[in-house]
């Protein structure tokens, strides 16, 4: 099957914004609009993460999401603040196809066995970021970047598979919004550490990033926020997304290299 090319979208309030290494975000949209865009070039699925949630208190608004499932004709995962299966049920009832914890994850680790108890593996996604130190070790952090826990990536997600996770989406904080590609090495050690899908995310600059994030690391999906809503060296917004047979014509690419 040909692999899932995923858009990430960032929430902060009402709208999209989108930032490097986690920081400096700068606003890009409305939502809504980037929705009707991505359905219009047939993306394969959208996630929406809302970056101050855990910080807040709360969870992306519902209402907000049932605007989106109303407009969206591919399937959706959200994600930000998430601590409960009764927000969970929430989120789901107003449409969205699948959830993603991070914070709560690490901290409430029986959150993901009770997700999938009460609404399949297939609806929990386990969102794991990931910040390297000055000796080179990958460790795991949340709050949005802020908080390091210590925790090593492969155990971790290993853990969260037995679990119940459905997938992993892999997030590289130190290659958020640079356009360096993709971490591969990390996602390879995560993919091979586990069986259930990961999603490679973090450093895409340029649609040929993905082949190797696949071929190379082992990654089942491809996910990218700036890639998909900045266009040129001056990083106009613009919102766009590959057409049909890409993937096909970076494969042949590859083999006429």
């Amino acid at each position: 099957m040909r692999p899932r090319i995923i858009p990430v979208l960032l929430l902060k309030g009402e709208g999209l914004v989108k930032g490097t290494r986690f920081k400096d975000h700068k606003y890009v949209g409305d939502p809504i609009n980037a929705v009707r865009i991505f359905n219009d070039k047939n993306a394969d699925e959208l996630f929406l993460l809302d970056i101050t949630a855990t910080q807040e208190g709360r969870v992306p608004s519902v209402e907000m999401v049932r605007r989106i499932a109303e407009e969206s004709y591919m399937p959706f995962g959200v994600g930000g603040g998430i601590r409960s299966v009764a927000q969970m049920r929430d989120l789901l009832r107003a449409g969205a196809e699948k959830v993603a914890i991070n914070s709560a994850a690490v901290e409430m680790p029986d959150l993901i066995r009770e997700g999938s108890n009460n609404f399949g593996r297939q609806s929990i996604t386990v969102s794991i970021d990931v910040k390297r130190n000055w000796r080179g070790q990958d460790a795991v952090w949340t709050h949005s970047g802020a908080r390091k826990t210590g925790l090593d990536v492969c155990d971790w997600a290993r853990r969260a598979q037995d679990l119940g996770a459905g997938e992993i989406l892999l997030n590289s904080i130190d290659r958020d919004g640079t356009g360096a590609g993709y971490d591969l090495p990390l996602v390879r050690s995560v993919a091979d550490a586990v069986e259930i899908p990961v999603i490679a995310c973090g450093g895409a600059g340029k649609y040929e990033d993905f082949l190797p994030a696949v071929r190379e690391a082992h990654a089942s999906a491809v996910a990218a926020g700036s890639l998909f809503v900045f266009h040129g060296p001056l990083r106009a917004v613009l919102i766009n997304y590959p057409g049909d047979g890409l993937w096909d014509k970076l494969v042949q690419q590859k083999e006429m290299a």
